[in-house]
């Protein structure tokens, strides 16, 4: 564990930055020279970071690593039968504004591309990956939707907006318990895989992450989507209601959140720092968008988890930051899948969800009276 540190939210954010670009030129960063969003999950938090900063070691960090997968012309090598594969394309529409470059919506408009041959449900819902046949999962809301916003935004594509707001009214119309207000981690239209109820299609758990990519994208969402789109409104009670589901699973002792997010009570469940970050951020930025019914006690479920991450961190022996406790990818299935899963430190899709919560918890102390251990 750190020791306690005067440090603002936002400078945990930057050291967190610094200690994994320390460790990893940016091409390097795992799996090395991939597209991937494990790194583009990362490389988001530390855009935002360079956003709310203005460092720009930081924004040609970005650029290093995608300069080492995208060529002069546009070209590079992405998986193109999964949703995930256009996460890191979320890193493009900077760095074209910023340089000009031609190159980078040239990649963009690649990724595009892979949403029009993506297979689909009966009702038009993407696959998340064609290994995985007629399944939706929450994780894929925030891989492609975020893009598809700020692709429709950047080159004025708008069919991409409806087609993000029905996959999330898919999600919510399959996916929802209404006796939580969480949504499971999958749904199988087909009901062929054993995790699925046969009556449902709905996998049997609330898996931690898979709810915070959930938390993520209709944040996000409601930040990019014009004030007059019909379906925002739809969507900002839904991120509202969603946030009170979470409030009522978080762990009153850390602050933090389980793995498997409605069974806290369960002895071989555990704490998991990835999840939890996402909901920091998800919390924090309902708050700032005024959609919590009560403001004071979801900023005050935002910084219990800010401080609960923080107490968690640790340091290695050169002073850099060590995220722990953070569940390796995996797919849908029943409790023993998640709760066996391995935990391990500084995966990059935690620590980028890290630098995203704390990064947004700065930007909440700035319109709130919440802040906490010294910060101003």
């Amino acid at each position: 564990m750190i020791g306690s540190l005067p440090a603002t939210p936002i400078e945990w954010a930057r050291k967190a930055c610094d200690s994994l670009m320390d460790t990893y030129r940016a091409g390097e960063l795992p799996p090395a020279h991939r597209w991937h969003y494990h790194q583009g999950v990362f490389l988001c938090g530390m855009e935002l970071l360079w956003s709310a900063s203005g460092e720009e070691h930081y924004l040609t960090y970005i650029q290093e690593y995608v300069d080492d997968l995208v060529d002069e012309h546009g070209n590079l090598y992405f998986a193109r039968d999964e949703l995930d594969a256009v996460q890191a394309g979320l890193l493009l529409f900077t760095l074209h504004e910023r340089t000009g470059l031609a190159k980078y919506k040239t990649a963009a408009d690649k990724l595009r591309s892979l949403l029009r041959t993506v297979n689909r449900t009966a009702e038009g819902g993407y696959w998340h990956k064609d290994k995985y046949p007629y399944q939706m999962w929450l994780d894929g809301l925030y891989m492609a939707g975020v893009f598809s916003l700020k692709y429709a935004d950047a080159y004025g594509d708008p069919e991409l907006r409806q087609a993000v707001l029905h996959q999330e009214r898919l999600m919510r119309k399959y996916m929802k318990d209404e006796a939580t207000g969480l949504l499971y981690h999958a749904w199988d239209e087909s009901r062929r895989m054993p995790w699925a109820n046969p009556e449902t299609g709905c996998s049997p758990e609330f898996w931690s992450r898979s709810l915070g990519w959930y938390g993520l994208a209709l944040s996000q969402f409601l930040t990019l989507l014009p004030a007059e789109e019909p379906g925002r409104a739809e969507l900002a009670a839904a991120l509202g209601e969603f946030v009170q589901a979470l409030i009522r699973y978080q762990d009153k002792a850390s602050g933090l959140w389980y793995q498997v997010v409605d069974k806290g009570d369960k002895p071989d469940n555990w704490l998991e720092t990835s999840g939890s970050c996402l909901f920091v951020y998800t919390i924090a930025k309902a708050v700032k968008l005024g959609l919590t019914p009560d403001a004071a006690e979801a900023a005050a479920a935002a910084r219990k988890g800010y401080e609960g991450l923080i107490g968690v961190l640790q340091e290695d022996e050169q002073g850099r930051l060590i995220l722990p406790d953070i569940c390796i990818g995996t797919s849908a299935g029943d409790y023993e899948n998640y709760v066996t899963r391995p935990k391990v430190s500084n995966d990059l899709h935690g620590v980028g969800a890290l630098v995203m919560a704390c990064v947004e918890m700065e930007s909440l102390y700035g319109v709130t009276d919440v802040a906490a251990g010294g910060t101003e």
